[in-house]
């Protein structure tokens, strides 16, 4: 006779780890295991003791710790599933939250069939995931970097005679030969060309590591990098990291649920005759939404240019 099903649920902290279970054919009853140190032998001996019983799989919410305890967990042939935070069912009047309460409700609903579950990418996927969101860090660190030199020059009245483009290399010589009488200000300039100078060289280096993954690539993952770039708007930076977000492609049936996963489209809140719609959703993954947002206006603004070239050539 095959044995009923129990459901486990995780509340997982940097260092702890709460459980319960969720018994099957016992409605309302979950038994709480107590907290467990989140570490690896801990996790394995925990395993061990839920194995020895019935069959049972886990879940715990997506957060800061990310996936690792998915992949120890598969690795030791566990069914586990995490769960969309955002979506999991909080009841109303609710005040009491503690970590062994966290773990039962997530065995209960678990049980219940109430959470939604993520994508979990494998950890090469994952590997490439952080490789493009740090090209991204260091994109804003290098916008700070640039707004705190330009601001601190024309606070000093240093602008260039010639009209140039803003943090080119003519640019950047000009304000190499920008000096100050005070020991201060020279210091402070000198500061602040130098973290400009290294995120600079900071972008390049992981622009190189991105190069290098791509070529490493699966011919399939590939394939789908180069499909992308082949849209207008999108180059390599922008295909990779849509497909290091967004993971396979062919999983979304549907056009509609892929940008829903993205968060690009209109919310709405429409009621009996009345229709209103709004502003995108933002309910998604931020680093794929801003670059197929830059995708569309880069697609527009050139879509532009290249009429008004065209438009040159026939009054030419």
């Amino acid at each position: 006779m095959r044995k009923a099903t129990r459901f486990v649920g995780l509340d997982v902290h940097a260092d702890t780890i709460a459980v319960a279970v969720a018994h099957p054919g016992r409605e309302g009853v979950v038994e709480s295991l107590g907290i467990v140190p989140n570490r690896a032998e801990a996790v394995r001996r925990l395993v061990k003791k839920l194995s020895a019983g019935s069959k049972w799989r886990a879940c715990y919410e997506a957060g800061p710790t990310g996936y690792a305890l998915y992949w120890q967990l598969t690795e030791l042939g566990v069914h586990c599933d995490v769960v969309a935070p955002s979506l999991v069912p909080v009841r109303a009047g609710d005040r009491v939250k503690t970590d062994r309460r966290d773990a039962a409700r997530l065995a209960r609903m678990y049980r219940s069939g109430d959470l939604t579950t993520v994508w979990v990418p494998d950890q090469a996927h994952e590997a490439l995931r952080d490789l493009v969101r740090a090209r991204e860090a260091a994109k804003k660190d290098q916008l700070r970097a640039r707004h705190r030199l330009g601001k601190f020059l024309l606070r000093h009245g240093r602008r260039p005679a010639l009209p140039m483009t803003a943090w080119s290399g003519k640019h950047m010589d000009w304000v190499r030969t920008v000096s100050f009488d005070q020991p201060a200000l020279e210091a402070t300039l000198v500061d602040y060309i130098t973290e400009v100078d290294h995120a600079r060289a900071r972008i390049e280096r992981l622009e190189h590591a991105i190069d290098d993954s791509v070529a490493g690539m699966p011919a399939k993952m590939k394939a789908v990098v180069e499909a992308l770039q082949a849209l207008r708007g999108i180059a390599q930076v922008s295909a990779v990291t849509i497909v290091a977000e967004v993971g396979s492609l062919s999983r979304f049936p549907r056009p509609k649920q892929l940008m829903g996963y993205s968060g690009a489209v209109p919310s709405e809140h429409s009621s009996g005759a009345r229709t209103q719609r709004g502003s995108i959703t933002k309910m998604g993954l931020i680093h794929s939404r801003r670059h197929l947002t830059k995708g569309g206006y880069d697609a527009q603004r050139d879509g532009r240019e290249e009429a008004a070239e065209r438009a040159a050539d026939l009054h030419g």
